[in-house]
């Protein structure tokens, strides 16, 4: 079984690092200060996801915000935080230890797509009871990559990738994880809806889409994807989320969710 990368204790973040409350305060999160930084898609997906006991498992979590975010409000859930990136695996497995967490979370540095390495890191098919995952938003053979290596990883799938449709891949493995009705949550872009359906196939049911919309008016910009394994209930459009008043602030509804007070309401 791989083990979780050693923590390191911070009295002060490290050149390159930033010590930032997260959540409301309730987290406080050793990240970069360059390249990909926590920010509304960890704080919208860790609102759409609703796990209150067993285990759950973020499927490429960076410095682990949601997974430690869902364990900090229910203190009978246990996560797997899952990030390829060596660094930011350490970041993770640091911030669950600082948070009071470590012993709930454990932080596994492999590829998701990698059966073998999730078999050995003792993450097995059909065991978790919630999936949350924000998968990178592109193909590194269908756009240009920042020159900032952890930002490109965060953003784009790397282009030696094995599957044609890397996403599709992805989210299948995010699904084999998945008990036998358990729920998976994703954020992704709204033009990536047809690969996500293609993905999904006929594995999960009671699929739920959930526009975000930047502003009243706009188009949206992302897309909160809520489904259960093994369901056969139909699809359905829930209510769309606005974040931003014309003003620039965030609604009163955005707000309390980035302040992990107020869960995404899926209209059910």
């Amino acid at each position: 079984m791989a083990e979780a990368p050693e923590p390191v204790a911070h009295e002060r973040p490290a050149d390159g690092l930033s010590s930032d409350a997260w959540f409301g305060g309730r987290l406080t999160l050793l990240q970069p200060k360059g390249g990909h930084r926590v920010g509304s898609d960890a704080a919208l997906l860790a609102a759409a996801a609703a796990p209150t006991d067993g285990r759950v498992v973020d499927v490429g979590a960076g410095v682990g915000a949601v997974g430690l975010a869902l364990a900090k409000r229910h203190e009978r859930l246990a996560a797997d935080v899952v990030e390829i990136d060596p660094r930011l695996a350490r970041l993770a497995a640091d911030n669950a230890a600082t948070n009071g967490l470590a012993e709930r979370v454990r932080v596994l540095e492999i590829d998701i797509r990698d059966a073998r390495a999730r078999r050995e890191a003792g993450l097995a098919d059909d065991a978790a009871e919630a999936v949350v995952t924000n998968p990178p938003f592109f193909d590194a053979r269908e756009v240009r990559t920042s020159p900032d290596a952890a930002r490109a990883r965060a953003h784009v799938f790397s282009a030696d990738a094995a599957d044609v449709a890397p996403l599709i891949g992805w989210i299948r493995a995010s699904l084999a994880i998945l008990t036998p009705g358990g729920r998976l949550t994703m954020i992704h872009r709204p033009e990536a809806l047809g690969t996500i359906l293609e993905a999904v196939g006929n594995r999960i049911g009671a699929l739920a889409l959930l526009p975000v919309f930047p502003r009243q008016g706009a188009s949206a910009h992302r897309l909160l994807v809520s489904g259960v394994k093994g369901s056969r209930a139909p699809l359905r459009i829930a209510p769309a989320l606005v974040l931003h008043q014309d003003d620039g602030r965030l609604t009163g509804e955005a707000d309390a969710i980035h302040r992990g007070e107020a869960l995404i309401d899926w209209g059910v």
